[in-house]
């Protein structure tokens, strides 16, 4: 045996180093899993943000396409046209008081006052209560559509915010 190992270098039968073979593509490593995972994730509620976005911003569109859809409705007839614009109003401050249905006066202008427009703004919409119950309502329409589009769009926009705030009583 000892003789074996004094042989000369040439006599061995040596092999070249052999490399591993290449790790296969699949499955990937766990830091591909995780990745995966969190890419799946994110883009689960990307996507449920942007259609809850879009949802809203639809339905923000709808109601302040009713402001110019009262108005051929009722193109003559400005009683008419003050009462569906007052009921428009009304159906939207529900957001910000429940019984905004059956209020007035000083109390329908807190509600009113609510949404952060300015104060012209809302005497412009004041108005629109007393002239929907007079025989002969004469106002500025364009006045007043600009002024309910202003009240609506600010409401739509600040009621997103109020709802995730606990309303006091």
């Amino acid at each position: 045996m000892s003789r074996q190992l004094l042989q000369a270098p040439g006599d061995l039968a040596l092999r070249d180093i052999h490399l591993p073979a290449a790790p296969p593509w699949w499955p990937p490593a766990p830091g591909w899993w995780v990745l995966m995972g969190v890419l799946c994730v994110v883009s689960i509620v990307a996507y449920l943000i942007y259609r809850r976005a879009r949802r809203e911003r639809i339905w923000r569109e709808q109601i302040l396409a009713e402001i110019p859809s009262l108005a051929a409705r009722h193109p003559d007839d400005d009683i008419a046209y003050a009462a569906s614009l007052h009921q428009l109003l009304r159906r939207a401050a529900r957001r910000y008081a429940a019984d905004a249905h059956q209020l007035q006066g000083e109390r329908w202008r807190q509600v009113l006052a609510q949404v952060p427009v300015d104060t012209a703004t809302v005497d412009t919409l004041m108005t629109l209560e007393a002239r929907m119950y007079q025989p002969r309502a004469e106002f500025d329409r364009v006045a007043m559509q600009s002024a309910v589009h202003r009240w609506l769009h600010s409401a739509l926009r600040h009621a997103k915010h109020a709802e995730k705030e606990p309303r006091h009583a």
